[in-house]
């Protein structure tokens, strides 16, 4: 078992280190031929993860949102409804993994600031479907386009399975993160 979680590991650093093959960053240094050990890995992520939130950090809010107050956790639900579409508050709660009575309170503050519509469903008068609102459809869908195309470009290069170690990885630290 342990070989299988280090040569787990050893890949998961290769594939987050190995610039040259992925693209990630043009003046970022290739990882050694002989991959990373443990502590190397995250010697170059503490470097590497300050930097990644700064650059997101520093992309422009559209004038038309700034006064908004938009926080990260309103970012993920415009994303999901940007890229997948009008869906039901539950639809989103399950895809941003959180209860719905949170998902609807975020729905309501963005439905109050005009940010999102709510209409009812056609097949079910009951359902409440969510959209962004068509006056800030553009300016949302420029301003994450930059972040979604980044990692299109990073990911794009690697295996299916390559993908799900990265997202793992980054899931297992966020949880270990939370204690």
């Amino acid at each position: 078992m342990a070989t299988v979680g280090h040569n787990a590991a050893f890949r998961c650093n290769q594939i987050i280190f190995d610039y040259k093959a992925t693209s990630l960053s043009r003046n970022a240094r290739p990882a050694p031929p002989h991959g990373l050990d443990t502590d190397d890995a995250v010697r170059a992520l503490l470097l590497l993860l300050p930097r990644l939130v700064g650059r997101a950090k520093k992309l422009a809010v559209p004038p038309q949102l700034q006064s908004m107050e938009l926080a990260p956790r309103h970012l993920s639900l415009l994303s999901y409804l940007l890229f997948d579409g009008p869906m039901t508050v539950n639809e989103l709660a399950a895809r941003l993994e959180i209860a719905p009575t949170t998902a609807s309170l975020m729905v309501n503050d963005l439905s109050r600031k005009g940010v999102l519509d709510r209409r009812e469903d056609d097949h079910d008068r009951r359902r409440r479907i969510v959209t962004i609102a068509p006056t800030h459809e553009a300016a949302i869908r420029a301003w994450l386009a930059q972040g979604a195309s980044a990692w299109q470009r990073a990911l794009a290069p690697l295996t299916s399975a390559e993908r799900a170690t990265v997202v793992g990885a980054l899931r297992a630290y966020e949880a270990n993160l939370a204690g």
